[in-house]
């Protein structure tokens, strides 16, 4: 492929905003926490991240679900000075994770995720966000609306066209416009309310988000016991993530820049976003799946889309406009997005040729993807859950440790 322009870099960067946006700010609407610091919190994140992993590494850190239950009973009960602390005490538990890490050696903890835990594992990821993605595009008790199904079909159709027309430049922003066509075509049927847009000013905070940001950070014993596990939990996802990563762009992320850096990277952001007052952070999928589309791993345009990010965070107009992008348009895009993940986990069993005749390999990925797809979370203490994705993974490390490895 030829050299991406500046003018082509900046564009492709403000479709990994779109893929990104909507999960980043769902999760402070879900919890009580401030949307545009959220937004803020992303991009430094981001930013933080790529310093961390030699800025090779073509990831996006937005707001972590896995922390929305314990959030959200932290800040009723104790307010945004506990949740600070405990998002901090999060971060540092990362911090000493990466450590052990690269006191223990990547090899020793690349022997932990075959290609037969890998595989199943990047499925489970795409699959377990289908629900969402098709809830989105208007299905709801065995029915789709049939406005928002119209809205997400033409999404997906367009997305699918512009992603094969031959070496035009159309086929690397499919998603920008895609997510343009859905939104006119919204708000000729009516799904797009203008009123947030006319009442939000147009540059600085609210008042809740200077709030958020200026209030200094408490750790109380409950606010720390409830958020900072949480970490060892997404630790597996995280490999995850980067494992995926790593597979769309065709390089083994787990030796360089290793994957000690990549959890210093998430525990630093995470530790940032507890003094902002935002939200853990975590690396996202969504900007992988868009890495599968537009085929290109430029480390430097996810860089670019931070930077819009943290711009955006100032902007309440703006960012308000993307707030009404409605649900059916980024449905249509998620319907692609998740499918590719999905899609990029059974390529990675087919390239390492296993041998599906084994009982082994059968048993362990038919348990993977059953527990991982079947399971939505466990409670194990209190706001702490574990989910069904970290569950499978467990399960699939440790039978692949007892099981012989027969060639």
């Amino acid at each position: 492929m030829n050299e991406i322009s500046t003018k082509g870099k900046l564009i492709l960067g403000l479709q990994h905003v779109l893929a990104m946006f909507g999960a980043t700010v769902l999760v402070p609407f879900l919890t009580g926490l401030n949307p545009s610091v959220a937004l803020l919190c992303a991009g430094i994140g981001t930013l933080i991240f790529h310093f961390c992993t030699k800025k090779i590494v073509p990831v996006f850190l937005g707001s972590s679900f896995a922390f929305i239950g314990a959030i959200s009973l932290v800040l009723k009960e104790e307010g945004i000075a506990s949740v600070k602390g405990g998002i901090i005490s999060a971060g540092l538990i990362y911090v000493i994770m990466s450590y052990l890490v690269k006191i223990y050696g990547i090899e020793k903890i690349k022997s932990f995720f075959p290609p037969i835990i890998v595989g199943p594992i990047i499925v489970v990821i795409g699959l377990r966000l289908s629900p969402t993605a098709i809830s989105m595009s208007g299905y709801s008790n065995g029915h789709f609306d049939i406005k928002s199904f119209i809205v997400a079909l033409v999404v997906v159709i367009s997305m699918v066209f512009f992603s094969s027309v031959g070496k035009s430049f159309f086929r690397l922003i499919p998603i920008l416009i895609s997510v343009t066509i859905g939104y006119i075509i919204s708000i000729f049927m009516g799904l797009v309310d203008f009123t947030p847009i006319l009442q939000a000013n147009w540059i600085g905070f609210s008042n809740d988000a200077i709030t958020s940001i200026t209030t200094l950070p408490k750790f109380s014993l409950t606010s720390v016991l409830a958020i900072a596990p949480i970490a060892l939990v997404v630790f597996i996802e995280h490999i995850g993530d980067i494992t995926t990563n790593g597979a769309v762009v065709g390089k083994d992320f787990f030796k360089n820049p290793g994957i000690s850096r990549t959890l210093l990277g998430d525990g630093l952001a995470t530790i940032a976003a507890g003094f902002l007052g935002g939200p853990a952070n975590t690396t996202y999928g969504e900007n992988t799946g868009v890495l599968a589309v537009t085929k290109v791993y430029d480390p430097f345009i996810l860089r670019i889309a931070a930077c819009y990010a943290i711009i955006l965070s100032f902007i309440g107009k703006f960012g308000v406009i993307l707030q009404t992008i409605p649900s059916p348009v980024m449905g249509g895009i998620s319907v692609i997005l998740f499918g590719m993940i999905a899609s990029i986990g059974m390529r990675t069993l087919i390239e390492s040729k296993l041998d599906f005749s084994l009982s082994r390999n059968l048993l362990i990925s038919s348990l993977i993807l059953v527990l991982g797809i079947g399971i939505d979370n466990i409670v194990i203490w209190k706001t702490v859950s574990l989910s069904g994705l970290a569950i499978a993974a467990i399960v699939g490390i440790i039978l692949n440790k007892i099981f012989p490895d027969v060639d």
